[in-house]
């Protein structure tokens, strides 16, 4: 039952006809690299016409609509032979342009695959751009070739592209190198250049001065002969800080390639890394940083990645790229805690970020590294931040403070001795204009006084001073559950009454005029004077009533319910705080009032020096819930009293008429409140300790293992960092890391699926990895027939919110090889998809043969992670949310605490409820669930499940809110099914 709570908004979708979009398909995927929109018709003997007798502009104008016709799926092959006569002489280098354009995208073999006769013109032609003498009609031809696939095309103008390196400019010296890549790179290429890798390493070795050639040959040595690239590189180690940045990255991607092939080789190769970390580029530092991290895991080398992105950090202007730096830094604290700990100064400067997102995930990681030794100098930061907010009148401002207060809360959490340095600082805050904000602060209060008995006294007399700036109703209760629960001396409870009294004003908080007798005439009179009268009008804001025994009677509220009700902002600002927020209608707060009220004079009772003093209190205390009732249940506001509340406020009241009657009832309370309370925060404190020894869990170790000691080690030509590597890299053998980090190399290959079968003549088999918006699947072909498999495609489609990025180019199988093809898949949204497919290939006896491949079913649980949040946040993001599923219970589990623990486990989300209000034996049970995508969608469920008397079966709902429709509806279904597949 999938709803959405807002009403949607109507949208009109245009599509094109699908057998338009297949004949445009058909012709993108043939192999093209271009896309280019025409809606306006040509035909072509208009073309054929500008073609033979235009001018130069004419003719590209013709060229561009014949391109564009041939794109739109059209076939013209009454046009060839008119550029072949009219186009291939032409001497502008624009029209030449547009003619290698053309002939890319021309159908250049027939239905055999062979080469058609009159492509002899074209080489021909392509022969004489090669050795023309203007620089840019070389280099565009040396770039379309770069997209030929045809051998027989090739293999003629090999010579032509070779002598191209040595042409004085660089422009076609850089795409010579990248003309030679591609070539090499193709099925039979090293047929057609057999020494490529020599020739492009003479060229590098000669002196070439450009940086973008330099890197372009290298980039090709790499590619094609890692030990060459390698060679060159050790051979020029003390030139590698002179190179430019993009020839220094593809080094550090060779660094990188090589070290996760043969990881003895760190050593070398770390010092060209330290030697790239001074370089001022910030893309070398930056990809320096990753390289570290990746090969080695010594606190030198982490600490030196830390550096630079904390530079990054604090350098870069753009807000991507800080949010990228803090990705990584949070990764370096997860995997390297100790190290990171001397770095979170630093870390904490970007907070002088305006965005939000940056200042909130550098918070986080601050919180998470703070310790014992930087505990204070973080406070003291977070201090004067707050310090600085107070002066920022920005959108922002008090988003940014409720952060910090959250932050500072935090912290006294884990360093309780923190708290009082900031608690009276934080406390300014109660009547912060963000209720939010203010919320938080209130909340941190009421922990730290539950926490800290030090600080109780200071605490309560502090609030005592700023209770009358609060103006919210949340922060009102939670400020006044404090004052009630920790005022114990008879002088608290004494000053604490008093500032109630005073925000609550005097009572009655409306008068009732007694009957009178009234005369009609004067009745007008005063109606009129009343209308030209402002203090009139608010003195009698209601109509004369007629009793039963025909006299009138006449209502009157006061000034300050009139001035609420009708708007009177000048009046509604001047009353007291909570007289203000119960003539509003707020008696959910009159409720807690009342509450607090009736706990301080329960407690006044037992430690008043005088017992007509208490008895005084007492019946003070009781005028006020007497006036509150009467409030409400009167008709002078338009809001009445709810019944939740007027039973409170009943309560209260006969609590205090006897407060001797029931001496159980009366220690609940004045101590069952606080007992409960102290309960939630040591199941939150329980909980936090279980996650932590949970993700701190140290794998085991074998008894013999090796055991390597840092001062025996040989330092005979090692550096600092190749030294902490190598025992670093013993240690983690000797603790067993090494082997958890092989049985997660064994639990990923638990990941890979079977596409066919073993006795296919193709045999395939796929390992998918999800991370974030991206579905890569690494596929592994191996021919298992007796016969050459050609053209050999991986054809694949999707559904749901996925997208195919590119089609997988198509390969030559001999008899047993081995492919390996990568496809990449896009992810727009939480919602499960099927990937499915085909492999199809050619042989010498049949054109086209197909083995159809199993489905693939990409899952919600890999995009689903489990989260919490606060359950200020929860109801928020509960009201929030546009989009509910709700799911009706129906399993075959008779326990609910056990229906609960499996629909965690099948959701894989967080119970945000406290495992102490789900204890003991009940027949009725409701949690909360929350989990955050990969995306940052939120995932909101709440249980709701009792056991049916009659058949003890489960009966009730799960309830899942979203702010998209995807993960609603994904998630339903998930449920869905794992509830029914219980046992």
């Amino acid at each position: 039952c999938l709803r959405r709570i807002e009403s949607p908004r109507p949208t009109s979708v245009r599509t094109r006809g699908p057998a338009t979009m297949a004949t445009v398909n058909a012709v993108v995927e043939r192999g093209c690299s271009m896309l280019v929109h025409f809606d306006r018709a040509a035909s072509s003997s208009e073309i054929r016409e500008a073609l033979e007798s235009g001018g130069p502009e004419a003719k590209a104008e013709a060229m561009k609509k014949a391109i564009a016709i041939l794109l739109s799926g059209e076939q013209m092959p009454q046009i060839f032979i008119t550029i072949v006569r009219f186009v291939l002489p032409s001497d502008d280098k624009y029209v030449q342009k547009l003619l290698l354009l053309y002939m890319e995208i021309i159908e250049k073999t027939d239905s055999s695959g062979k080469l058609l006769p009159e492509m002899i013109l074209i080489c021909q032609n392509l022969r004489n751009n090669l050795q023309h003498p203007n620089e840019f009609l070389r280099g565009a031809t040396l770039r379309f070739l770069c997209r030929i696939t045809e051998a027989e095309i090739l293999e003629p103008l090999i010579p032509s592209i070779v002598a191209c390196l040595e042409h004085r400019h660089s422009f076609v010296r850089r795409n010579a190198v990248l003309c030679i890549d591609r070539i090499y790179q193709m099925p039979g290429g090293d047929m057609l250049l057999q020494d490529a890798p020599e020739t492009i390493e003479r060229f590098l070795a000669g002196g070439e001065s450009d940086l973008s050639t330099r890197r372009n040959a290298f980039l090709m040595l790499y590619n094609n002969d890692q030990d060459r690239a390698v060679s060159f590189l050790l051979q020029n180690v003390e030139q590698v800080a002179n190179w430019g940045d993009i020839l220094q990255n593809v080094v550090l991607d060779l660094i990188r390639k090589v070290c996760r092939t043969d990881p003895s080789q760190k050593g070398k190769y770390i010092k060209i890394i330290l030697m790239l970390l001074s370089t001022n580029n910030t893309s070398v530092i930056y990809e320096c940083a990753n390289t570290l991290v990746a090969l080695s895991s010594a606190p030198t080398a982490i600490k030196a990645a830390a550096n630079c992105y904390c530079q990054l950090l604090v350098s870069q202007s753009d807000n991507n790229v800080k949010l990228i730096v803090l990705d990584r830094l949070a990764e370096l604290q997860r995997n390297h805690r100790y190290v990171m700990q001397e770095m979170v100064m630093d870390i904490l400067r970007a907070v002088n970020s305006p965005n939000s997102d940056i200042r909130r995930k550098a918070l986080d990681i601050v919180l998470d590294l703070v310790t014992a030794r930087n505990i204070d100098e973080v406070v003291g930061a977070l201090k004067k931040e707050i310090a600085k907010s107070q002066t920022d009148a920005g959108e922002k401002a008090g988003e940014y403070r409720q952060m910090l207060v959250q932050a500072v809360h935090a912290c006294a959490i884990k360093f309780p001795e923190t708290a009082g340095a900031v608690v009276h600082l934080l406390m300014d805050f109660l009547g912060d204009t963000n209720a939010a904000a203010a919320f938080d602060v209130a909340m941190f209060i009421r922990e730290i006084a539950q926490t800290n008995a030090s600080l109780r006294e200071g605490i309560v007399r502090r609030l005592l001073d700023q209770f009358y700036s609060v103006r919210s109703s949340r922060v009102c209760g939670t400020c006044l559950w404090i004052i009630g629960e920790y005022s114990l001396s008879g002088t608290q409870v004494e000053e604490a009454f008093a500032v109630l009294k005073e925000s609550l004003g005097s009572t009655p908080f409306f008068k009732k005029a007694s009957a009178e007798r009234v005369d009609p005439e004067e009745e007008e009179s005063d109606g009129k004077s009343a209308a030209e009268s402002p203090l009139r009008e608010q003195k009698n804001a209601a109509r004369p009533a007629v009793l039963a025994d025909g006299t009138y009677a006449t209502q009157t509220a006061a000034a300050d319910v009139a001035a609420l009700e009708s708007g009177v902002g000048s009046l509604a600002g001047s009353l007291p705080n909570l007289r203000a927020l119960v003539l509003g209608g707020d008696f959910f707060l009159g409720s807690v009032t009342a509450t607090t009220l009736t706990k301080l004079a329960l407690r006044y009772l037992s430690v008043a020096s005088e017992p007509s003093a208490a008895r005084r209190l007492q019946a003070e205390t009781m005028l006020y819930i007497v006036c509150m009732l009467r409030l409400g249940k009167s008709s002078t506001l338009s809001t009445p009293i709810d019944e939740d509340s007027a039973d409170r406020l009943s309560l209260c009241l006969k609590t205090l008429a006897a407060p001797s009657a029931d001496p159980a009832a009366a220690e609940v309370w004045l101590r069952g409140c606080r007992d409960a309370f102290a309960g939630l925060i040591s199941d939150k404190s329980r909980q936090a300790a279980e996650d932590a020894a949970a993700t701190e869990t140290a794998p085991e170790a074998q008894a013999d293992d090796l055991i390597d000691f840092y001062h025996l080690k040989s330092r005979k030509g090692l550096s600092q960092v190749e030294i902490e590597d190598a025992v670093a890299t013993d240690l983690a053998r000797a603790t067993g890391f090494a082997e958890a980090a092989a049985s997660e190399k064994n639990r990923r290959l638990e990941r890979v699926l079977q596409l066919t079968g073993f006795s296919d003549p193709v045999y395939a088999e796929a390992y998918v990895t999800v991370h974030q918006y991206d579905i890569v699947m690494d596929v592994t072909v191996v021919n298992r027939s007796k016969e050459v498999q050609q053209n050999l495609c991986l054809e694949l489609a999707t559904m749901g919110d996925l997208k195919l990025v590119e089609r997988p180019q198509n390969y030559t199988l001999d008899v047993g090889e081995t492919k390996h093809v990568r496809a990449n898949i896009k992810v727009s949204s939480t919602e499960t998809g099927v990937i499915f497919g085909n492999v199809v290939y050619e042989t010498a006896g049949s054109d086209r043969n197909v083995v159809v491949l199993n489905d693939i079913h990409i899952d919600i649980m890999d995009y689903i992670n489990p989260a919490s949040c606060h359950d200020t946040a929860f109801r928020a993001m509960w009201a929030e949310f546009e989009w509910e599923n709700k799911v009706a219970v129906n399993t075959t589990i008779t326990d609910v605490r056990a229906f609960l623990d499996h629909v965690v486990a099948s959701t894989n989300m967080r119970c945000l409820t406290s495992r102490s209000a789900l204890d003991g034996e009940c027949n009725y049970l409701a949690a909360n669930l929350y989990a955050k995508s990969v995306f940052g969608e939120d995932a909101l469920v709440n249980v709701s499940v009792e056991k049916q008397p009659a058949d003890g079966k489960l009966g009730g709902y799960i309830r899942i809110r979203s702010k998209t429709q995807g993960i609603a509806l994904s998630l339903g279904d998930k449920i869905t099914l794992k509830q029914k597949s219980a046992e």
